[in-house]
């Protein structure tokens, strides 16, 4: 957006719709949009993940056709059928929102209303005064985090055990949650609605200590190091929050309401990933829209900006960083709308390299995977959320291997207790949703297939094709009798590496594995769509995790 269509966009009207579909659905649209499709779309419906929807760019396309994709989503990609959740009539609906939108205000992220969300909990230091220690596991690094994303909630687990140690209401689809690496007694979730929340590990039922309302759609998280400061990134206003990181003050805040993209127009960005590193008393954060990253000194008075690495790509989104030699000195950047991973260097504050995925693949490492392989040295890699790819470089930065699997995914993870690099088949439909690849670190072939099905789950050599273990699944059933398919993703090492935890999102439940083998192990059930695992004993060691 130039400067004088930036005048515009602040001063645009209020949302409007001229009813023509409005039918008998008494959906309240704008506020269905903002809940389901604005973290893909953007809040001006610029696209992201998703597509344009602004009206120019759907000007051709079709009501009905629309209204279709809504209901039964769009095979291949990220988009979702709303079928369960939405009537045709609601979906008529809103299509004529969508293709009516006006634009509105943009947001600018301030201090003031940042701190005015702040409050405490519980007092901190009585805390860590009456409980030296962990009350409900042998250690606070025992503990999984678990995300129930229609719940609004996080679930705390006994990873050595599977044991649900206690739940806790924490904003609308809780997103990310992270570990203070120097005192892993405390630990933090943000919710896409803007919820950030403490916990304390070593109390009973791990009780809250603070939170604070950052924004009103939100989703990176990451604590410095030296566990001082923790840092939030929002979509919206767009902007990245600094606190303290032992009672969630906001100190800083950097909004990116008007910031120059990769094409010199200016407009307002939203803020994806963010990552604090060993390598430096650092924190960066991405500008989804306008394709930089931002590196923030913390050591430093006032927290300056200190690195502007721009010209990444398009849609910037998740990425992860080294290990091995210099560990965290390198963010691989998702770039969703320019298929590549743009790799940037901590120490010279610069962008050193593109690593191209492939077209329209729309990189999703979500944590990545780093290991040491004995030819090519240490490694990296993404799954792709519209092809069923998983693309491998690297320390010069080249590709050396694309391995194919059954669909888009969204995560691709490892450790060092596994040979395995596990990613996920979720995007790729429900013919392959229910599918997991454990790919080999040393030969970067596929060597086993998990396969979660109704009844029964199986763990096959696709070579040979030979089962190598099976075992019996429970089948689950939807609110209208219908059998469901697992839908399976995100593969987290857990009990002390022995044991690597996957969530199946739509049949409420976790099922863990053998980290060395790939066999059934036992579920967790009973849980509302879990989507994320963390480990905070495995994040401990993971930088920028």
């Amino acid at each position: 957006m130039k400067l004088n269509r930036l005048a515009m966009s602040v001063a645009a009207l209020a949302f409007v719709s001229t009813g023509l579909f409005a039918g008998t659905s008494s959906m309240n649209v704008e506020k269905m949009f903002e809940k389901e499709c604005q973290g893909c779309h953007g809040p001006n419906h610029e696209g992201g993940v998703g597509a344009d929807l602004r009206p120019n760019a759907i000007a051709r396309k079709n009501s009905q056709m629309l209204a279709e994709t809504i209901l039964n989503g769009r095979p291949g990609t990220a988009m979702p059928q709303f079928k369960e959740k939405f009537s045709k009539a609601d979906a008529d609906k809103m299509v004529d929102y969508i293709q009516h939108f006006k634009g509105k205000k943009i947001e600018v992220l301030t201090l003031e209303n940042v701190k005015a969300g702040w409050k405490k909990l519980n007092d901190r230091m009585k805390f860590l005064k009456k409980y030296p220690h962990a009350v409900d596991v042998k250690k606070n690094t025992d503990i999984c985090f678990v995300t129930e994303r229609d719940a609004a909630r996080v679930v705390f687990i006994d990873g050595t055990s599977g044991k649900v140690l206690s739940r806790h209401p924490a904003g609308f689809a809780v997103h990310v949650t992270v570990t203070n690496k120097r005192q892993p007694r405390y630990a933090y979730s943000i919710s896409r609605s803007g919820l950030v929340t403490m916990f304390d590990l070593n109390t009973p039922g791990q009780q809250k200590i603070a939170e604070v309302q950052v924004g009103s759609d939100s989703r990176g998280l990451a604590v410095s190091p030296d566990g001082k400061y923790l840092m939030a990134g929002n979509y919206v206003p767009g902007g990245a929050i600094l606190m303290d990181a032992m009672t969630l003050e906001p100190l800083k805040v950097y909004p990116t309401s008007s910031v120059i993209d990769t094409e010199g127009n200016i407009g307002s960005s939203r803020v994806a990933g963010i990552y604090d590193t060993p390598y430096g008393p650092y924190i960066a954060f991405a500008l989804k829209d306008a394709g930089h990253v931002y590196i923030v000194d913390y050591s430093k008075p006032n927290f300056p900006i200190v690195g502007d690495i721009p010209n990444i790509g398009k849609i910037l989104h998740d990425g992860f960083e080294n290990e091995g030699k210099e560990m965290g000195r390198y963010i691989m950047q998702a770039s969703q709308g320019s298929d590549v991973m743009g790799v940037i260097d901590f120490k010279t504050k610069s962008l050193v390299a593109k690593v191209y995925t492939g077209p329209g693949t729309k990189p999703h490492p979500g944590q990545g995977s780093s290991w040491y392989n004995d030819r090519y040295g240490q490694l990296y890699a993404t799954n792709s959320m519209n092809v069923g790819d998983v693309v491998i470089w690297d320390s010069e930065w080249n590709v050396v291997k694309n391995v194919a699997t059954a669909g888009g995914g969204l995560f691709v993870g490892t450790s060092e207790h596994t040979p395995f690099i596990w990613s996920d088949c979720v995007l790729g439909g429900p013919a392959n949703w229910n599918k997991i690849y454990l790919i080999n670190k040393q030969t970067l072939e596929t060597d086993r297939i998990l396969t979660v099905g109704t009844k029964r789950g199986t763990i096959i050599d696709p070579v040979t094709h030979k089962t190598l273990y099976s075992w019996k699944v429970p089948t689950v059933k939807d609110k209208k009798g219908h059998i469901v398919v697992p839908r399976i993703l995100h593969a987290e090492p857990a009990n002390h590496g022995h044991w690597t935890m996957v969530s199946e999102w739509n049949a409420g439940r976790i099922g863990i594995y053998e980290a060395k083998t790939g066999k059934f192990v036992k579920y967790i059930k009973g849980l509302t769509t879990p989507t994320f695992t963390y480990s905070i004993e495995h994040r401990q060691t993971i930088p920028g995790a």
